[in-house]
């Protein structure tokens, strides 16, 4: 299938590694001339280089911290009228409610929700007045199924979530739609973390873990990158226009409800 995304331009968040890599690669190898940005120079520029060599559409690399002004800014000037925006940031840390103070809520918004608003408001009105546009934001499957340690990534993802609902029903007329990719469990430095952060704090080893949780996947085994990156690129091309205001969860078949 072709995409008809050749030639377009794309803005893509986090994407030195996992997931938000994953993206770009998908992108790139529909002819999409990709910007990419992360806040470690040599991991970004180590991945725009496999990117560039796999071959596709051509490749920017922006070393900074997008959760930033000064980052939005560089990134922009990079890619200033991107037809597709995918936003990325790091989840917070997990953790328990009682330890977490104003600053922690404070930052959590600011990186999962307030930074992915403010991409959009920079872009969203080129996009319309352009006739075309696709924003896919990179949230959690726990929007849809909160976990209590993930309470600080749980209220930011669904703010931005809210957000998205009441403007993606305006902005479809211009044939720019925006959605949420929801990632369950996916075979990333991010997922490891997770592992390697509740061993620590049970006592319990990390691979026992991982072996466990993966059993768990009616799937019997955690997404890669590679297969988020093309359901991406689905949801940019030209065949999703009737697609707006939806998340989109890649789970394993771990989510048990039928809504």
């Amino acid at each position: 299938m072709d995409f008809g995304i050749r030639g377009r331009r794309a803005l893509v968040c986090g994407a030195s590694r996992g997931l938000g890599r994953g993206c770009a690669e998908a992108l790139a190898a529909e002819g999409v001339d990709v910007t990419i940005v992360a806040r470690t120079r040599e991991a970004l520029e180590a991945a725009a280089a496999e990117i560039r060599a796999a071959g596709g559409g051509k490749v920017i690399a922006v070393a900074c911290d997008i959760t930033t002004e000064d980052g939005r800014a560089r990134a922009l000037a990079a890619c200033p009228e991107p037809d597709i925006l995918i936003t990325n940031a790091a989840g917070p840390p997990l953790g328990d409610f009682r330890d977490w103070r104003r600053a922690d809520w404070i930052a959590a918004i600011d990186a999962n929700m307030l930074t992915p608003i403010e991409l959009i408001r920079q872009t969203v009105d080129a996009m319309q007045a352009r006739g075309f546009g696709r924003i896919v934001n990179i949230t959690s499957s726990a929007v849809k199924a909160p976990i209590d340690v993930l309470g600080l990534s749980n209220g930011a993802r669904s703010g931005l979530t809210g957000f998205v609902a009441g403007l993606a029903r305006k902005t479809v007329a211009h044939n720019v739609t925006i959605n949420n990719l929801l990632p369950g469990q996916f075979d990333t430095d991010r997922l490891n973390g997770t592992f390697a952060a509740i061993a620590a704090a049970s006592g319990q080893d990390a691979a026992t873990l991982r072996a466990a949780r993966q059993d768990q996947v009616p799937a019997r085994r955690f997404g890669t990158a590679a297969e988020f990156g093309a359901v991406c690129a689905f949801l940019c091309s030209v065949h999703a226009g009737y697609l707006t205001g939806q998340n989109v969860l890649l789970d394993g078949g771990a989510y048990p409800g039928t809504f």
